[in-house]
Protein backbone atom coordinates (compact mmCIF):
# COMPACT_ATOMS: atom_id res chain seq x y z
CA UNK A 1 0.00 0.00 0.00
CA UNK A 2 1.97 3.31 -1.59
CA UNK A 3 0.26 6.12 0.29
CA UNK A 4 1.46 9.53 1.54
CA UNK A 5 -1.59 9.05 4.37
CA UNK A 6 -0.68 5.23 5.61
CA UNK A 7 -2.80 6.20 9.23
CA UNK A 8 -6.06 7.24 7.53
CA UNK A 9 -5.72 3.98 5.23
CA UNK A 10 -5.06 1.80 8.60
CA UNK A 11 -8.09 3.57 9.87
CA UNK A 12 -10.21 3.21 6.67
CA UNK A 13 -8.98 -0.79 7.08
CA UNK A 14 -10.03 -0.84 10.13
CA UNK A 15 -13.78 -2.87 9.35
CA UNK A 16 -12.21 -5.38 7.07
CA UNK A 17 -9.63 -6.68 9.22
CA UNK A 18 -10.19 -9.27 11.95
CA UNK A 19 -10.81 -8.79 15.39
CA UNK A 20 -6.97 -9.67 16.53
CA UNK A 21 -5.57 -7.46 13.84
CA UNK A 22 -8.03 -4.24 14.72
CA UNK A 23 -5.96 -4.26 18.23
CA UNK A 24 -2.57 -4.08 16.00
CA UNK A 25 -4.08 -1.26 13.99
CA UNK A 26 -5.39 0.58 16.99
CA UNK A 27 -2.43 0.57 18.85
CA UNK A 28 -0.33 1.59 15.64
CA UNK A 29 -3.17 4.69 15.15
CA UNK A 30 -2.53 5.66 19.01
CA UNK A 31 1.29 5.51 18.93
CA UNK A 32 2.65 5.19 14.97
CA UNK A 33 6.05 6.91 16.79
CA UNK A 34 6.67 4.43 19.46
CA UNK A 35 5.86 1.93 16.66
CA UNK A 36 8.71 2.92 14.38
CA UNK A 37 11.13 1.41 17.55
CA UNK A 38 9.59 -1.58 18.48
CA UNK A 39 10.27 -5.30 17.55
CA UNK A 40 7.54 -7.12 16.53
CA UNK A 41 7.81 -8.85 19.72
CA UNK A 42 7.24 -5.76 21.47
CA UNK A 43 3.78 -4.61 19.48
CA UNK A 44 2.56 -8.23 20.15
CA UNK A 45 2.99 -7.51 23.40
CA UNK A 46 1.45 -4.02 23.93
CA UNK A 47 -1.21 -4.73 21.60
CA UNK A 48 -2.25 -8.28 23.20
CA UNK A 49 -1.76 -10.44 20.47
CA UNK A 50 0.39 -12.86 18.82
CA UNK A 51 3.47 -12.51 16.82
CA UNK A 52 1.66 -14.10 13.52
CA UNK A 53 -0.96 -12.03 13.74
CA UNK A 54 1.05 -8.77 13.44
CA UNK A 55 2.50 -9.90 10.48
CA UNK A 56 -1.14 -10.66 9.35
CA UNK A 57 -1.86 -7.08 10.29
CA UNK A 58 1.18 -5.92 8.06
CA UNK A 59 0.16 -8.33 4.77
CA UNK A 60 -3.81 -6.97 5.36
CA UNK A 61 -1.90 -3.71 4.32
CA UNK A 62 -0.20 -4.76 1.54
CA UNK A 63 3.25 -5.16 3.23
CA UNK A 64 5.68 -7.70 3.08
CA UNK A 65 6.14 -8.06 7.18
CA UNK A 66 6.78 -6.03 9.94
CA UNK A 67 10.23 -4.96 8.96
CA UNK A 68 8.59 -3.72 5.71
CA UNK A 69 5.51 -2.04 7.40
CA UNK A 70 7.96 -0.15 9.77
CA UNK A 71 10.32 1.05 6.92
CA UNK A 72 7.28 2.71 5.47
CA UNK A 73 5.82 4.12 8.58
CA UNK A 74 8.56 5.58 9.31
CA UNK A 75 9.25 7.02 6.09
CA UNK A 76 5.86 8.46 6.36
CA UNK A 77 6.14 10.44 10.38
CA UNK A 78 9.39 11.62 9.18
CA UNK A 79 8.27 13.46 5.93
CA UNK A 80 4.63 14.83 7.87
CA UNK A 81 4.40 17.81 9.49
CA UNK A 82 3.55 17.37 12.78
CA UNK A 83 0.77 19.62 13.04
CA UNK A 84 -1.85 18.09 16.16
CA UNK A 85 -5.16 18.81 16.78
CA UNK A 86 -6.27 21.21 19.16
CA UNK A 87 -7.87 21.52 22.20
CA UNK A 88 -8.84 25.25 23.42
CA UNK A 89 -7.85 25.59 27.46
CA UNK A 90 -8.70 28.84 29.63
CA UNK A 91 -4.57 28.80 30.31
CA UNK A 92 -4.14 29.56 26.80
CA UNK A 93 -3.10 33.09 26.02
CA UNK A 94 -3.29 34.41 22.38
CA UNK A 95 -0.22 33.25 21.28
CA UNK A 96 -1.21 30.31 22.28
CA UNK A 97 -4.16 29.57 20.45
CA UNK A 98 -3.35 31.80 17.68
CA UNK A 99 -0.06 28.93 17.31
CA UNK A 100 -3.10 25.66 17.81
CA UNK A 101 -5.37 27.39 15.20
CA UNK A 102 -2.96 27.85 12.34
CA UNK A 103 -1.20 24.90 13.03
CA UNK A 104 -4.20 22.72 12.91
CA UNK A 105 -5.17 24.41 10.21
CA UNK A 106 -2.63 23.76 8.20
CA UNK A 107 -2.71 19.82 9.05
CA UNK A 108 -6.16 19.29 7.79
CA UNK A 109 -5.22 21.33 4.77
CA UNK A 110 -2.50 18.59 4.42
CA UNK A 111 -4.59 15.86 5.22
CA UNK A 112 -6.75 16.19 2.42
CA UNK A 113 -4.65 17.70 0.38
CA UNK A 114 -3.12 13.85 -0.41
CA UNK A 115 -6.30 12.08 -0.35
CA UNK A 116 -8.19 14.27 -2.45
CA UNK A 117 -8.16 11.62 -6.15
CA UNK A 118 -7.05 14.03 -9.24
CA UNK A 119 -9.23 12.01 -11.57
CA UNK A 120 -12.33 13.02 -9.87
CA UNK A 121 -10.93 16.71 -9.76
CA UNK A 122 -10.43 16.20 -13.62
CA UNK A 123 -14.12 15.34 -13.78
CA UNK A 124 -15.33 18.07 -12.24
CA UNK A 125 -13.38 20.74 -14.09
CA UNK A 126 -14.40 19.38 -17.16
CA UNK A 127 -18.20 19.24 -16.12
CA UNK A 128 -17.67 22.64 -15.39
CA UNK A 129 -16.18 23.76 -18.38
CA UNK A 130 -19.16 22.30 -20.76
CA UNK A 131 -21.57 23.48 -18.21
CA UNK A 132 -24.27 26.28 -19.11
CA UNK A 133 -24.99 27.73 -16.06
CA UNK A 134 -23.25 26.39 -12.54
CA UNK A 135 -24.87 27.15 -9.54
CA UNK A 136 -23.24 26.62 -5.41
CA UNK A 137 -25.85 25.57 -2.66
CA UNK A 138 -24.70 25.92 0.95
CA UNK A 139 -26.11 26.98 4.10
CA UNK A 140 -24.58 28.12 7.18
CA UNK A 141 -20.77 28.84 6.74
CA UNK A 142 -21.16 26.89 3.69
CA UNK A 143 -23.09 29.88 1.99
CA UNK A 144 -20.06 31.90 2.82
CA UNK A 145 -17.78 29.46 0.47
CA UNK A 146 -20.43 29.28 -2.18
CA UNK A 147 -20.34 33.57 -2.50
CA UNK A 148 -16.94 33.41 -2.93
CA UNK A 149 -16.54 30.82 -5.06
CA UNK A 150 -19.56 32.72 -7.31
CA UNK A 151 -17.09 35.73 -7.41
CA UNK A 152 -14.29 33.56 -8.48
CA UNK A 153 -16.50 32.06 -11.07
CA UNK A 154 -18.21 35.12 -12.17
CA UNK A 155 -14.37 36.66 -13.16
CA UNK A 156 -13.81 33.52 -15.64
CA UNK A 157 -17.07 34.90 -17.20
CA UNK A 158 -18.91 32.03 -16.08
CA UNK A 159 -22.81 32.13 -15.58
CA UNK A 160 -22.43 31.70 -11.80
CA UNK A 161 -25.06 32.36 -9.03
CA UNK A 162 -24.92 31.31 -4.90
CA UNK A 163 -27.85 30.72 -2.88
CA UNK A 164 -28.04 29.72 0.75
CA UNK A 165 -32.16 30.43 0.67
CA UNK A 166 -33.70 26.61 0.52
CA UNK A 167 -37.06 27.78 -0.98
CA UNK A 168 -34.72 29.76 -3.66
CA UNK A 169 -32.19 27.30 -4.21
CA UNK A 170 -35.54 24.99 -5.04
CA UNK A 171 -36.72 27.42 -7.32
CA UNK A 172 -33.33 27.21 -9.25
CA UNK A 173 -32.88 23.66 -9.38
CA UNK A 174 -35.88 23.01 -10.76
CA UNK A 175 -35.18 25.41 -13.94
CA UNK A 176 -32.32 23.88 -14.12
CA UNK A 177 -31.76 21.40 -17.59
CA UNK A 178 -28.70 18.54 -18.78
CA UNK A 179 -26.13 21.63 -19.40
CA UNK A 180 -25.92 22.58 -15.81
CA UNK A 181 -24.04 21.84 -12.86
CA UNK A 182 -25.08 22.37 -9.25
CA UNK A 183 -21.89 22.29 -6.57
CA UNK A 184 -23.33 21.44 -3.38
CA UNK A 185 -21.54 22.46 -0.57
CA UNK A 186 -21.59 20.87 3.40
CA UNK A 187 -19.11 20.27 5.73
CA UNK A 188 -22.05 17.21 7.55
CA UNK A 189 -23.47 16.18 4.02
CA UNK A 190 -26.58 15.67 5.94
CA UNK A 191 -28.36 18.76 5.55
CA UNK A 192 -32.08 18.00 4.74
CA UNK A 193 -32.85 20.99 2.64
CA UNK A 194 -29.63 21.06 0.76
CA UNK A 195 -30.38 17.05 0.19
CA UNK A 196 -33.86 17.88 -1.45
CA UNK A 197 -32.26 20.30 -3.58
CA UNK A 198 -30.17 18.98 -4.93
CA UNK A 199 -32.58 16.11 -5.90
CA UNK A 200 -34.36 18.31 -7.31
CA UNK A 201 -31.66 19.23 -9.66
CA UNK A 202 -30.87 15.53 -10.08
CA UNK A 203 -34.20 15.70 -11.54
CA UNK A 204 -33.91 17.94 -13.84
CA UNK A 205 -30.82 15.78 -15.16
CA UNK A 206 -28.43 18.54 -13.93
CA UNK A 207 -24.65 17.36 -12.69
CA UNK A 208 -24.03 17.77 -8.94
CA UNK A 209 -20.57 18.32 -7.85
CA UNK A 210 -20.80 17.58 -4.09
CA UNK A 211 -18.13 18.62 -1.66
CA UNK A 212 -18.70 16.96 1.50
CA UNK A 213 -17.45 13.76 3.56
CA UNK A 214 -17.67 10.17 2.09
CA UNK A 215 -20.25 8.02 2.95
CA UNK A 216 -22.90 10.51 3.62
CA UNK A 217 -26.41 11.12 2.15
CA UNK A 218 -25.13 14.09 0.29
CA UNK A 219 -21.78 12.13 -1.21
CA UNK A 220 -24.13 9.33 -2.26
CA UNK A 221 -26.58 11.45 -4.49
CA UNK A 222 -24.10 13.80 -6.14
CA UNK A 223 -22.41 13.06 -9.78
CA UNK A 224 -19.18 13.87 -9.20
CA UNK A 225 -18.58 13.57 -4.93
CA UNK A 226 -15.50 15.37 -3.96
CA UNK A 227 -14.84 13.48 -0.31
CA UNK A 228 -13.32 15.92 2.33
CA UNK A 229 -13.04 13.95 5.32
CA UNK A 230 -12.05 15.81 8.54
CA UNK A 231 -14.12 13.55 11.51
CA UNK A 232 -16.38 16.95 11.95
CA UNK A 233 -17.85 15.54 15.15
CA UNK A 234 -14.97 14.95 17.06
CA UNK A 235 -12.91 17.71 16.66
CA UNK A 236 -13.15 21.58 16.96
CA UNK A 237 -10.58 22.16 14.73
CA UNK A 238 -11.68 20.12 11.87
CA UNK A 239 -14.96 22.39 12.30
CA UNK A 240 -13.12 25.27 11.85
CA UNK A 241 -11.14 24.01 9.07
CA UNK A 242 -13.33 22.89 7.01
CA UNK A 243 -14.20 25.89 5.31
CA UNK A 244 -10.44 26.97 4.90
CA UNK A 245 -10.41 23.47 3.03
CA UNK A 246 -13.63 24.09 1.39
CA UNK A 247 -12.51 27.52 0.14
CA UNK A 248 -8.92 25.68 -1.36
CA UNK A 249 -10.66 23.07 -3.53
CA UNK A 250 -13.10 25.54 -5.16
CA UNK A 251 -9.69 27.40 -5.85
CA UNK A 252 -8.92 24.52 -7.49
CA UNK A 253 -11.20 23.62 -9.74
CA UNK A 254 -11.71 27.67 -10.31
CA UNK A 255 -7.98 27.52 -11.39
CA UNK A 256 -8.61 24.07 -13.45
CA UNK A 257 -11.54 25.93 -15.27
CA UNK A 258 -9.54 28.71 -16.05
CA UNK A 259 -6.91 26.69 -17.80
CA UNK A 260 -9.65 24.47 -19.30
CA UNK A 261 -11.20 27.83 -20.92
CA UNK A 262 -8.03 29.18 -22.60
CA UNK A 263 -5.71 32.04 -23.11
CA UNK A 264 -8.57 34.53 -23.51
CA UNK A 265 -9.49 33.92 -19.98
CA UNK A 266 -6.12 35.08 -18.77
CA UNK A 267 -6.55 38.44 -20.84
CA UNK A 268 -10.37 39.38 -19.27
CA UNK A 269 -8.61 38.59 -15.58
CA UNK A 270 -5.87 41.66 -16.61
CA UNK A 271 -8.44 43.38 -17.96
CA UNK A 272 -10.49 43.42 -14.64
CA UNK A 273 -7.49 44.05 -12.83
CA UNK A 274 -7.19 47.30 -14.81
CA UNK A 275 -10.63 48.23 -14.49
CA UNK A 276 -10.78 47.92 -10.90
CA UNK A 277 -7.82 49.98 -10.57
CA UNK A 278 -9.78 53.44 -10.55
CA UNK A 279 -11.91 51.95 -7.63
CA UNK A 280 -8.25 52.22 -5.22
CA UNK A 281 -7.61 55.27 -3.14
CA UNK A 282 -4.17 56.13 -4.43
CA UNK A 283 -1.36 55.44 -3.03
CA UNK A 284 0.16 58.43 -0.80
CA UNK A 285 4.04 58.37 -0.84
CA UNK A 286 5.79 60.78 1.60
CA UNK A 287 7.49 63.96 -0.21
CA UNK A 288 10.36 64.20 -1.04
CA UNK A 289 13.01 65.35 1.44
CA UNK A 290 15.61 68.40 0.23
CA UNK A 291 19.47 67.43 1.26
Amino acid sequence: MNTPNLLKAISDALPTLRKSEQKVADFVLAQPHDVIHMRIVDLASEAQVSEPTVVRFCRALEYDGFQDFKLKLAQVLATSPNFEQFAIDRKDSVNDFKQKIFDSTVGNLIKVREVLDADTLEHAIDALSKAKRIEFYGFGASSAVCTDAQHKFYRLKVTAVAYSDPHLQAIAALTLSENDVVVAISQTGRTKDLLHSVRLAKEQNAQVIALCPSNTPLAELATIPIHIDLDEDKDLSALMSSRVVHLVVIDVLAVGLAMKLGPGVIDHLKSIKRGLRSLRQNEKRPPLRRS
